[in-house]
């Protein structure tokens, strides 16, 4: 009872810090501040319902149950990546090049790990196939909205020298030439400033929860290993995938450049 109650003391004085954010951002950006309190209080409000969710979920351990949460994990950060383009493509293009990504690449790379690394039987088990797919559902939507929003806002901004260089004769590849380098780049760059980082600027957040929870550092760590490089491939497959299937989309049959495509 007493570590129920100071758990929630701690919860309190931990969101009073965010609070006193809040009212120190309003004179310098005040829609700034309403945005911190509001993604504030859906942390809270997600995470406590998604508690009680694999709570239920692991009591019942169920194949049908944990697909039909993957499902909802995926169009939930399908959105999430066509909200954050500032030009995104028109209609549902943005959402289904991005939720296609993302299940191509960290579905595959979950399944892999969960039968090929992990082992478990059933390889579904609910406590192991969830954190895991979220772990990677999630840097796989940052890396894909990341590189989303470079490649368009890029094709925007040079569409004078890209269609110059189609007059020219050259093919979208030729046209599109140190760009799709840059878009893939800044889609995996918060991957590798994790990872080139971890353990000497900051301790990852799975690493740093299992040492709380008293397991041995040196098994925490390989752990951690495992994760990080697995998040590297999802993200890096899931970046590559979208910004193949965007170009596409950027370009007709005729390699015509199609800025139409996009909202304005």
């Amino acid at each position: 009872m007493r570590t129920a109650e100071r758990q929630r003391g701690v919860a309190l004085i931990t969101a009073l810090l965010v609070v006193a954010l809040a009212l120190t951002s309003v004179r310098i950006y005040p829609g700034l501040a309403k945005q911190l309190l509001v993604a504030a209080l859906r942390t809270a409000i997600q995470l406590t319902l998604i508690g009680l969710v694999l709570k239920t979920l692991f009591a019942h351990s169920s194949l049908m149950w944990v697909a039909v949460l993957s499902g909802v994990m995926l169009a939930v950060a399908g959105r999430e990546v066509v909200v954050r383009q500032q030009r995104r493509f028109a209609g549902g293009w943005g959402y289904a090049i991005g939720t296609v990504s993302m299940f191509t690449s960290s579905f595959t790379v979950a399944l892999f790990a969960l039968i090929v690394v992990v082992g478990n039987d059933p390889w579904y088990q609910p406590q192991y196939a969830i954190p895991l797919l979220g772990m990677l559902l999630g840097n796989t939507m940052n890396g894909i909205a990341l590189a989303l929003d470079r490649l368009t806002q890029t094709a925007w901004d040079q569409r004078d020298t890209i269609e110059a260089r189609l007059m020219l004769g050259h093919s979208t590849a030729q046209a599109l030439s140190g760009i799709r380098q840059q878009v893939f780049r800044s889609g995996l760059i918060p991957i590798i400033n994790a990872m080139a980082t971890a353990g000497i600027v900051s301790l990852p957040g799975m690493m740093t929860g299992q040492i709380l929870a008293g397991a041995p550092p040196v098994e925490a760590v390989k752990y951690q290993i495992m994760i990080m490089f697995l998040i590297a491939g999802g993200a890096g497959f899931g970046t590559l995938a979208a910004v193949r299937l965007s170009v596409r989309r950027l370009f007709d049959e005729r390699e015509r450049l199609r800025l139409d495509r996009l909202q304005r």
